[in-house]
């Protein structure tokens, strides 16, 4: 619903946005406001009534703070490695202790019996937000963990090539090296553009890296040293036509902007929940289309009559019900800021720090601010500085959390702020940046 200027039939005016978050406060209770100890439906239900679009939110800044109020963070400090891993809601860290404790009375009977089974419910939910069928969501603790299993899931022979770019994640990178060293098969390596702006260059570069040895192609969804989105539908059809799967990694795009699984056409795809989701941490998702179940191993062994099910790739042993069943809460809390309010406002939020340092002609972006190309994380560079020291002097000097970025490609630091971080705390940020860019860095 908009807002709108129109009179009432008892000639008051409609409420503001303002009005809304007021009463929607007031509808909470004022008691509960500090800590924002409601049930997720119903922040979510106050959040979701809101009728602002999402470019007139985007810099709303009571509707943000109402949002904050959701989380426990420290204020002592400012954090701007949200990428790296999130905090919680409160009540998503609620709903996870409430299902531990339960678990403890009895664990083989009330975990396993009586929890786990509601897992299917999360499953189900997950699947009709990214717009996949529930047997093809599987349930992972990380990233990596998906990612993993499909890059040991793919039978190869040796001289068989992996093709992936020179930013991919350091960690599926050394994945690959092992099965380099153990089986004999070669990883080879495309750079993209930095920032890239021109999805067709992308794909032409990905198609050129292949070979008639090419069996594999590891691509990420959004690059995490810059948050560089890439064109996953588009070369995932390109590497069809060669017969070859891709394995997307989604670390730092599910929930971050918005997008169905099922517009990106993959054959797989994994993800973190505990970055952008806001769930408990050590939770991540691993889509497979269901027609290519059976076509990759599970990273741990299963019956051979789950060959063709999804929850072949749960098989982990004793795990905890309490941190896949708090996942639903985290969702209901996504739902409820909306994932086009939530993208726009991360968006905001980059170019609130990154235009006035750019106004400095020291200060670069690894980053394209170009809408579509990236959203809420980017990579700074300031010429003239070591960006290790810049990082490391930010938190001693300062209390900024950030992320040193090395690599040869794109070094700089990697900021990422989310929902709950203040106008305040980047105006620190940029404050602390602009005095290194006139003054330097103390010597060590």
């Amino acid at each position: 619903m908009k807002a709108s200027a129109a009179k009432k039939p008892n000639n008051r005016p409609a409420p503001s946005r303002r009005d809304f978050l007021g009463s929607a406060a007031a509808a909470l209770g004022a008691s509960q406001l500090p800590a924002f100890n409601s049930r997720a439906t119903s922040i979510a239900r106050e959040l979701g009534r809101h009728p602002g679009s999402a470019a007139e939110t985007a810099d709303d800044e009571l509707f943000w703070s109402e949002v904050a109020r959701a989380f426990t963070v420290d204020r002592t400090l400012v954090n701007l490695n949200n990428g790296g891993v999130s905090p919680s809601p409160t009540f998503v860290q609620d709903a996870m202790k409430r299902h531990l404790d339960y678990s403890n009375e009895a664990p083989t009977y009330t975990m396993w019996q009586i929890l786990e089974p509601q897992r299917e419910g999360v499953r189900a939910r997950m699947a009709r937000e990214w717009g996949v069928e529930a047997e093809e969501i599987a349930f992972t603790r990380n990233a990596s963990e998906g990612l993993q299993t499909c890059q040991f899931g793919y039978d190869l022979e040796p001289g068989d090539e992996v093709l992936t770019t020179t930013q991919d994640y350091g960690r599926m990178l050394t994945t690959f090296r092992q099965r380099e060293r153990r089986e004999g098969i070669v990883m080879r390596q495309i750079k993209v553009p930095v920032p890239a702006e021109d999805p067709a260059e992308v794909v032409r570069r990905f198609e050129e890296g292949i070979t008639p040895r090419t069996r594999l192609i590891l691509m990420c969804h959004m690059i995490n040293l810059t948050g560089q989105i890439l064109p996953v539908r588009e070369i995932v059809a390109m590497a069809r036509r060669h017969d070859v799967p891709v394995i997307v990694d989604g670390a730092h795009a599910m929930a971050h902007f918005p997008f169905k699984l099922r517009d990106l056409e993959c054959d797989n795809y994994s993800t973190s929940l505990h970055k952008w989701l806001f769930a408990p941490h050590g939770t991540g998702l691993l889509y497979v289309r269901r027609d290519e179940i059976a076509n990759i191993w599970p990273l741990m062994a299963a019956p051979d009559r789950m060959d063709g099910d999804i929850r072949k790739y749960e098989e982990i042993g004793t795990h905890p019900a309490a941190n896949y069943l708090a996942i639903g809460e985290a969702l209901t809390f996504h739902q409820g800021i909306g994932a086009e309010r939530k993208a726009a406002r991360l968006t905001y939020l980059r170019d609130y720090w990154a235009n006035r340092l750019l106004e400095n002609d020291r200060v670069s972006l690894n980053t394209s601010q170009k809408p579509g190309f990236a959203c809420g994380i980017a990579n700074v560079h300031v010429e003239g500085l070591d960006t290790g020291a810049l990082s490391r002097w930010l938190w001693s000097e300062h209390r900024i959390i950030n992320v040193s970025i090395g690599h040869e490609e794109c070094t700089g630091l990697r900021i990422s702020p989310s929902v709950y971080t203040t106008l305040e705390e980047l105006d620190r940020f940029s404050e602390a940046m602009e005095s290194a860019i006139r003054h330097g860095l103390p010597e060590a």
